[in-house]
């Protein structure tokens, strides 16, 4: 229970700090391109799996 109780003590302590961070200019374009990031990531992620599966529906079933 100790454990979980400082887990929820850190999350808590970094929203905290993200949310002042975030109040400064440096700090906004900080999260806006870490935002950037993140969605390009999570892009090509979809892009390959969408990729991956087209070429596994389109491949004969080897199995049998």
């Amino acid at each position: 229970m100790k454990n979980v109780l400082w887990l929820v003590v850190g999350i808590g302590a970094g929203f905290l700090a993200a949310h002042q961070v975030n109040r400064t200019e440096g700090g906004r374009a900080f999260f806006q391109e870490l935002d950037a990031r993140i969605q390009e990531f999570n892009a090509a992620v979809a892009s390959g799996y969408r990729s991956r599966d087209s070429e596994l529906r389109g491949a004969p079933d080897n199995d049998r």
